[in-house]
C-alpha cells in the first residue's frame, strides 16, 4: 500500500451513482491520475491518498485509490487554489486571491473563527461574509457524513441521499437504529441495514431488527408473485432468517399492525399478512375494475346484423364464442376473453374492433412489452403500444412502483371510448393499477390473454383473479381452427395443456425433439442449430433464435448456457471492446436482457445523421436488444432496444444488464421467436412442469427444437405441480360485489 498527497487540479469523471472518480492530482509537481470511489471531492481540495500503481490498457499508468482524506491545506497556493475552484458558491480566483492576499495562511481559521472579517475586503459585504460561513461549514458537515458512512459501506450515491433526509440526525440513526433506513428510503433495503446495524453493535434481537425483518419477508414474498403471506408462513421463514424464536417474531406482528404497517386478514379461516401498502393496492384496483363493470343496453338482433356483414366483407366465419364476444363487447364495460393458441383471438379481437368502429367508438389498443404490441399492430393493423408508453410514462423513483409516475392518471384520464389489452397474464397487480387509474368510468375495457400461461413476473395473478371472481364476462375460445390444426406446435401445446403425452419424433415439420443424454452433447447441438441450421431454416437472424430453459442455475442452467453461448456467437475480437460485470464478460454485439424495471433511464431513436427521432423514458424487465458500443473512457455502454431505442448505461449500472442467448421461461412471456430451442436434461420438479413446458412452447412461431432427455419432457407434461401465488384480487371483486 502506497501513499501520496497533493492538490487535486481537475476532476475528470465523476459517477454519481457509485461514486467511481478519475481526478488529476499535483504531487510534489507531478501530475498523477487517480480512480476510485472516493466521498466527495471538488476541485482545488488537498488530499490524502492510500492504494497502488496500476497499468491501464488504455490510459496507462494509474494510481488506484482505496482510501483518502482531505488535508487542510498549509501553503498559500492551495488554499487559493481550493476557495477559488468554485467549491463555494459566489467565490472565484479574483476573489480568493484577495482573501488570501489579506489573511494568508490563517484563511481558513479566519472563515470558520472569525468570519465577520472577511467584511474587510472589498467585495466582500457582511450579508456575503456570512453565506461563505455557512457554505464552508456545510462542505465540512457533508464531508464528514460521508466519511463517517464510507466506514459502514455506504456507498457516495446513498451516503447522499441519508445527508439529505435527516442531517445531523443522521449519526443518531445510525447509531441506535438503521432498520430505519430500509423504512424511510427506496433502494435501502433490510439486508444493507442489517449489516450497518452489525457494524453499529445492535443485538440480533433487537426488536427494529425482528420488525424490519417481517417487512423485509414480506418484500421477498412480492419477488415471487405474492401479495400476501399465511401469517405461520411469515413467521416460520423470518424467523428462520433472523436466527431467533417464533415467538419474538409472532410478538410484534401485532405492533406493526397497531403501526398500520402490516394488515392481517382472514382467508379460508387462516390467517394472512398483506404489506399495508400493497393490500391498499390490491382494493383500490378492485374497486376501480368493479366501476367499470357497467351494462351498456344492446339490440342483439342488430348486433348481429351488423356482424354478418363484417365477416361477409372480410372473408371470415366466426363460431359460437367469437360471436358472443363481440356481443359481450358490445354490453359489457368489462370483458375478458381468453383462449390457446390457434383459437383465433386475434380474428376476435379484429372483430370486435371492425363492430365498435361501425359504432363509431373510438379505441387504444396495448400490450404489456413492445414484442407483444408489435405483434399486436401487425395482427389488427392499428396502433397498438406498450400499456407504460399508453400512459405516458414520465419517470419515477427506480425500482419504486408504487410510485411510478404516469401523466395519464385518474386526473388525466386516456381520451377514448375503448381500452384493448392483449397478453393480460403478464400484467401485474402495480400495472393494473395504473391503467385502471387512467380509465374513466363509461370506458369499455376488454382484456385478452391466455390464462394458462405463467403469470406476471411482478406480484398478483391479474387475469385469473379477475376470471376467477366471476364477477365480469368471460368468453372461453376452445376450438382450434383447421389452419391451426397443421402446426404441430399449436396441436402439441394444447394436448401438453391438457395433459396428454406428444409425439416425440422427429417427422414433424416444425416440432423437434433431438434426443441427447449428455450435457456436452446438448450444447454442441445448440450451436450448431443456432449459427448453421435453424437460421436458414426459419429464415431468420441467429440473434432471433431463442433459448429457453426453466432454470438460472445447473449445467443447462441461464447462467452457464449464457456463458458458452457468448464464447461460440460472439467471440472476443480484436474489434470488439469488452468489459467486465457481474456474469464475467459483456462485449460489444452481446444480446442483452434488462432484469429490473427503470423507470427514470431515457432512451432515443436515432435517425439520418444520428439526428433523435423519438425520446422517452423507461427500460423494463424482460427488454431485450444489442449491445451497440462500450466506451471506456467514459464508463458508458450503449445498448440498442427494440423499434431502434438506445440506451446509454453508466457502468455502475450493468448490473441491470443480463447477456440472453438464454433466458428463463418465465422471462419470455409475451414474446414470440421465430425458433425456440429447450435443452431439457433434469432439474427441480417445481420448475420441470406443464405450465412451464406449455409457456415455453407457446413462445415459437415457426419452430421448436427440444434437445434433451425425451422421458423429462414426458415428465414434465405429467407434473401439474406449480408455486403456488397467494393473491386475492377475486375475493376483493367478490366482497364488493356482495357489497353492492
Amino acid at each position: 500500500m502506497e501513499s501520496i498527497q497533493g492538490l487535486v487540479e481537475h476532476i475528470v469523471y465523476h459517477n454519481d451513482t457509485n461514486g467511481y472518480t478519475v481526478f488529476s492530482l499535483m504531487c510534489q509537481g507531478e501530475e498523477i491520475v487517480c480512480v476510485g470511489n472516493v466521498t466527495s471531492l471538488d476541485e482545488g481540495e488537498y488530499l490524502k491518498a492510500e492504494g497502488e500503481y496500476t497499468e491501464h490498457q488504455v490510459y496507462g499508468r494509474q494510481f488506484k485509490v482505496t482510501s483518502m482524506s482531505v488535508e487542510v491545506p498549509e501553503d498559500e497556493y492551495s488554499i487559493e487554489r481550493y476557495l477559488g475552484s468554485g467549491a463555494i458558491r459566489g467565490v472565484g480566483p479574483s476573489l480568493a486571491a484577495r482573501i488570501v492576499k489579506k489573511f494568508k495562511k490563517d484563511s481558513f481559521r479566519i472563515i470558520e473563527e472569525e468570519p465577520e472579517r472577511l467584511a474587510e475586503i472589498k467585495g466582500i459585504s457582511e450579508r456575503k461574509a456570512r453565506e461563505i460561513y455557512q457554505q464552508f461549514h456545510e462542505k465540512q458537515d457533508m464531508r464528514q457524513a460521508m466519511m463517517f458512512l464510507a466506514k459502514y459501506g455506504i456507498t457516495t450515491t446513498l451516503s447522499l441521499r441519508i445527508y439529505k433526509q435527516y442531517g445531523e440526525e443522521m449519526y443518531r440513526i445510525i447509531q441506535e437504529n438503521p432498520y430505519r433506513l430500509a423504512d424511510d428510503m427506496n433502494g435501502i433495503g433490510f439486508k444493507l441495514a442489517d449489516e450497518i446495524a452489525k457494524k453499529a453493535g445492535i443485538g440480533s434481537h433487537s426488536d427494529f431488527r425482528i420488525r424490519s425483518g417481517i417487512i423485509y419477508m414480506l418484500q421477498q414474498g412480492t419477488l415471487s408473485g405474492h401479495i400476501y403471506i399465511p401469517a405461520a408462513l411469515l413467521v416460520e421463514k423470518t424467523a428462520q432468517m433472523l436466527g431467533v424464536e417464533e415467538e419474538a417474531v409472532d410478538h410484534l406482528l401485532q405492533s406493526l399492525q397497531m403501526d398500520r404497517k402490516i394488515v392481517v386478514k382472514k382467508i379460508d379461516d387462516v390467517s394472512v399478512v398483506y404489506g399495508a401498502s400493497l393490500y391498499r393496492l390490491e382494493l383500490e384496483t378492485a374497486g376501480l375494475l368493479k366501476n367499470l363493470g357497467v351494462d351498456y343496453s344492446v339490440d342483439e338482433k342488430e348486433v348481429g346484423k351488423v356482424l354478418d356483414r363484417i365477416e361477409k366483407r372480410e372473408g371470415i366465419d366466426l363460431d359460437d364464442h367469437q360471436r358472443e364476444a363481440v356481443y359481450s363487447a358490445a354490453g359489457n364495460g368489462v370483458l375478458v376473453i381468453t383462449g390457446g393458441p390457434g383459437t383465433g383471438k386475434t380474428t376476435t379481437i379484429n372483430a370486435i374492433i371492425k363492430y365498435l368502429e361501425y359504432e363509431g367508438l373510438e379505441m387504444r389498443l396495448a400490450a404489456p412489452t413492445g414484442r407483444a404490441a408489435k405483434r399486436m399492430s401487425e395482427a389488427t393493423g392499428r396502433e397498438a403500444q406498450t400499456i407504460h408508453r399508453m400512459l405516458e410514462l414520465s419517470g419515477g423513483p427506480d425500482d419504486d412502483r408504487l410510485r411510478t409516475q404516469f401523466e395519464r392518471n385518474q386526473d388525466n384520464p386516456l381520451e377514448t371510448d375503448v381500452v384493448i389489452i392483449d397478453e393480460m397474464s403478464m400484467v401485474d397487480i402495480y400495472l393494473m393499477n395504473a391503467l385502471l387509474k387512467a380509465i374513466a368510468v363509461g370506458t369499455r375495457l376488454i382484456l385478452v390473454g391466455d390464462v394458462n400461461q405463467l403469470p406476471s413476473v411482478g406480484p398478483g395473478n391479474v387475469l385469473k383473479d379477475i376470471i376467477d371472481s366471476e364477477c365480469f364476462q368471460v368468453v372461453r375460445l376452445t376450438k382450434i381452427f383447421r389452419q391451426a390444426l397443421e402446426s404441430d406446435i399449436i396441436k402439441n401445446a394444447h394436448l401438453i395443456n391438457e395433459g396428454r403425452q406428444i409425439e416425440l419424433g422427429n417427422k414433424s415439420q416444425d416440432f423437434f425433439c433431438l434426443k441427447r443424454y449428455d450435457v456436452q452433447q446438448i450444447l454442441g447441438v445448440m450451436v450448431l442449430l443456432i449459427r448453421d441450421k435453424l437460421p436458414k431454416f426459419v429464415n431468420a437472424k441467429p440473434y432471433d433464435i431463442q433459448v429457453l430453459t426453466p432454470m438460472r442455475k445447473g449445467e443447462l442452467g441461464v447462467e452457464r448456457l449464457n456463458t458458452v453461448l457468448q464464447h461460440y456467437l460472439n467471440p472476443p475480437s480484436p474489434d470488439k471492446k469488452e468489459r467486465e460485470f457481474h456474469q464475467g464478460v459483456i462485449r460489444e454485439g452481446d444480446k442483452v436482457m434488462q432484469i429490473r424495471n427503470n423507470y427514470q433511464i431515457e432512451w432515443e431513436v436515432l435517425g439520418h445523421y444520428n439526428l433523435p427521432l423519438d425520446k422517452g423514458v423507461g427500460v423494463f424487465n424482460g427488454d431485450m436488444g444489442v449491445v451497440r458500443e462500450i466506451n471506456h473512457f467514459a464508463e458508458q455502454l450503449v445498448v440498442e432496444f427494440d423499434e431502434g431505442r438506445r440506451v446509454t448505461y453508466g457502468f455502475a449500472q450493468l448490473d441491470e444488464l443480463e447477456l440472453a442467448y438464454a433466458i428463463t421461461i418465465h422471462k419470455s412471456q409475451g414474446s414470440e421467436y421465430p425458433a425456440v430451442i429447450m435443452p431439457l436434461l433434469s432439474g427441480p420438479r417445481m420448475l420441470f412442469n406443464r405450465n412451464i413446458l406449455y409457456t415455453a412452447v407457446t413462445r415459437a412461431k415457426q419452430c421448436v427444437a427440444i434437445v434433451g432427455d425425451e422421458h423429462t419432457v414426458r415428465h414434465m407434461i405429467e407434473n401439474e405441480k406449480q408455486q403456488k401465488r397467494y393473491t386475492s384480487l377475486n375475493l376483493r371483486l367478490r366482497e364488493m360485489n356482495t357489497l353492492s
